[in-house]
């Protein structure tokens, strides 16, 4: 017994000199990995993770239900996607056809209402409310320097950069994107309870608009343009701008680093379902209108759509596209394998959700489930 007296005694001592450690370094975030994400034996974010954290709600006005169309859930999933579906663990599958519900399921738990992280996704998002202050004349146009609401940046290279540079992910900034590591500036970002600090200490490394490099930081810094430009928090001008337009059926959850700082995790984090997640893609799908009114200018959405560097022609301003043999999808990403997946000329939506994308962890490239989730989709239209 009194060994394990003394052996706890030290155990306190350790744990405390640890802790104290972790301020004196300025690494102290990693208690809330190590509470939050470790200790719940996950080895990075997960998909109900929001629990742990600070939110902001976001209300939804009037819901517009989707319509089931004629052929709703006469087909089941087919052998691959069953496969596919189980050992990367989907929670949703849902596939719309013109603007109707064709098919859909739910898995381990989870249902048609259930909240869960958007990761990713979320940045189409906050480029679609940059196109919307834009719009406002809340910012002049892709080309206005950040500089203007971000004084930080206003010299030497970081002078260059552009509110389009941070949509279209080329900042030239030493942002790197690890999401295992617990000392990278993405895991900082997640857990720090100041993100505004964090993203006023990224450095730059090339110069902003030559070159697409994948980098949650920049979607971060154009939230805070953002806010810095309409005087709005952001998850507000989520609220009125899309969320209650489009009819959301659901009230959702967006991440902030603290309650006192209320600064939203802009690049991830906003907590909803496939259905309401479809939405965006149907929007940008219909060239910015919603049930006849233009919700989002329609210029800005095709140039959404489109590449914009030669080395970057899988991403346009805040979407991912690609081709599969004649046709041309869009799409939102995120990680761990949250999909709203658009395909406009055959008016096809498919969203996945899940707790995997398998065993290709890759960031900022496509990955080998995607196809399967539209090839089984294509297979089970009859097309």
């Amino acid at each position: 017994m009194a060994f394990l007296r003394k052996l706890f005694k030290w155990l306190v001592i350790v744990i405390g000199l640890l802790i104290i450690l972790a301020y004196l370094t300025d690494t102290d975030y990693l208690l809330k990995a190590v509470r939050t994400i470790y200790l719940t034996g996950h080895t990075t974010a997960y998909l109900e993770d929001y629990k742990k954290f600070d939110n902001q709600v976001i209300e939804n006005g009037t819901p517009q239900p989707w319509p089931n169309h004629k052929k709703y859930n006469t087909v089941k999933e087919t052998s691959d996607l069953n496969q596919i579906n189980a050992s990367n663990g989907t929670i949703a599958y849902v596939i719309i056809k013109n603007d109707s519900i064709w098919f859909e399921n739910y898995y381990d738990g989870f249902g048609e209402d259930s909240q869960s992280n958007s990761f990713s996704m979320a940045k189409s998002y906050v480029s679609g409310l940059m196109g919307k202050a834009i719009e406002e004349g809340y910012i002049k146009s892709l080309d206005q320097p950040i500089s203007d609401f971000l004084p930080t940046f206003s010299e030497g290279l970081a002078s260059k950069m552009t509110v389009g540079h941070l949509s279209s992910m080329a900042s030239g900034t030493t942002w790197d994107e690890r999401y295992y590591s617990p000392f990278s500036i993405v895991t900082r970002a997640y857990f720090d309870d100041d993100l505004e600090k964090v993203m006023l200490g990224l450095k730059m490394e090339t110069e902003p608009g030559k070159s697409f490099k994948y980098s949650s930081g920049d979607t971060q810094m154009l939230a805070m343009v953002i806010e810095k430009a309409t005087g709005k928090k952001l998850y507000d001008y989520l609220t009125e701008s899309f969320w209650k337009p489009l009819g959301c059926e659901n009230s959702t959850l967006w991440q902030v680093d603290s309650e006192s700082h209320d600064l939203v995790k802009a690049y991830c984090c906003i907590a909803s379902n496939a259905k309401d997640f479809a939405r965006f893609g149907k929007l940008y799908k219909d060239h910015g209108k919603w049930n006849g009114k233009q919700v989002l200018d329609s210029a800005f959405v095709a140039k959404s759509l489109k590449p914009v560097y030669p080395d970057g022609s899988m991403y346009g301003y805040g979407w991912w596209l690609k081709s599969i043999g004649d046709k041309e999808f869009f799409m939102m990403r995120g990680h761990l394998g949250q999909y709203v997946i658009v395909e406009p000329t055959d008016n096809v939506i498919v969203v996945r959700l899940g707790h995997s994308k398998g065993s290709n962890d890759t960031v900022g490239q496509f990955t080998s489930d995607i196809e399967v989730y539209i090839n089984e989709a294509y297979k089970m239209l009859g097309e």
